[in-house]
């Protein structure tokens, strides 16, 4: 099995400026993510960006950027803008690796490829975790996926999804009733590029205009989504000074040096 893992990464992340530079340990944390995806297997390894300060950085650690147009609305877009650039062939995996990910496990990248590898009727793999507690449950920040036989997806909502009638016919209980299938949608995905290069031009659905999930706009469109289920969440990216200090420790006390 062969494919690509591209990071996207932008400058203009307001809680964190300039986040993909942001120093992990002495290399820039887009580099970190981009070792990440390297570790996986992946063939081609490149970092979609907005900056040529973005493109500096990583070649100074021999890590390929595309440089990208900036005003993309999603980063979807900057995706289907480096699939177009690198000349991929519309059958060919691409593995969507955050930027602000740099504690991502390498074998959850290649277990998404080869669940779109071996799914010819999927255009996308993701993945999720199964949902244990109430207020996760009733959480609108913790998007559910509802699955169909075959671990693909049925439907993506911040809504509590699947309702317990019965279990909850008198308001919601202090513990989910057992067997339920709730799954918490993470935010990983696999995509064949014909998908992404088509992706621009496909007209946002009414149902993601209301969700803000970007996802439902490929299941409106008819494209089938294949779901790996994983026993727990991804550990958490970067989105704050907070987490960045929380990473610095971690990939400290990996290299028992202080950063």
């Amino acid at each position: 099995m062969r494919y690509t893992a591209l990071i996207p990464a932008r400058m203009t992340s307001t809680r964190l400026p300039k986040k993909p530079l942001a120093d992990i340990c002495g290399k820039p944390m887009v580099v970190r993510t981009a070792e990440r995806a390297l570790a996986s297997g992946a063939q081609n390894v490149a970092v979609a960006c907005d900056s040529e300060e973005i493109v500096r950085a990583c070649s100074e650690h021999n890590i390929r950027a595309i440089l990208t147009n900036p005003d993309h609305p999603t980063g979807t877009d900057r995706l289907s803008e480096a699939v177009m650039k690198l000349g991929l062939a519309d059958d060919e995996i691409v593995v969507n690796v955050q930027g602000d990910e740099p504690l991502i496990p390498p074998e959850i990248i290649s277990a998404a490829a080869a669940a779109l590898d071996a799914s010819p009727e999927c255009a996308i793999a993701t993945a999720a975790h199964p949902i244990a507690d109430v207020e996760s449950f009733l959480n609108p920040n913790v998007v559910k996926v509802v699955l169909d036989k075959n671990a693909r997806a049925l439907d993506f909502t911040r809504a509590p999804a699947p309702w317990p009638r019965d279990a909850f016919k008198n308001g919601p209980a202090a513990t989910l009733p057992e067997g339920l299938p709730a799954y918490h949608h993470i935010g990983l995905y696999a995509y064949r590029a014909g998908f992404l290069k088509a992706f621009p031009a496909l007209e946002r659905a009414p149902i993601e205009a209301f969700e803000s999930l970007e996802q439902l706009r490929a299941l409106w469109h008819g494209y089938a989504i294949r779901v790996i289920v994983l026993k727990e969440n991804l550990p958490a990216g970067v989105d704050t000074k907070e987490d960045l200090e929380r990473v610095r420790k971690i990939f400290s006390r990996q290299s028992s040096t202080s950063c």
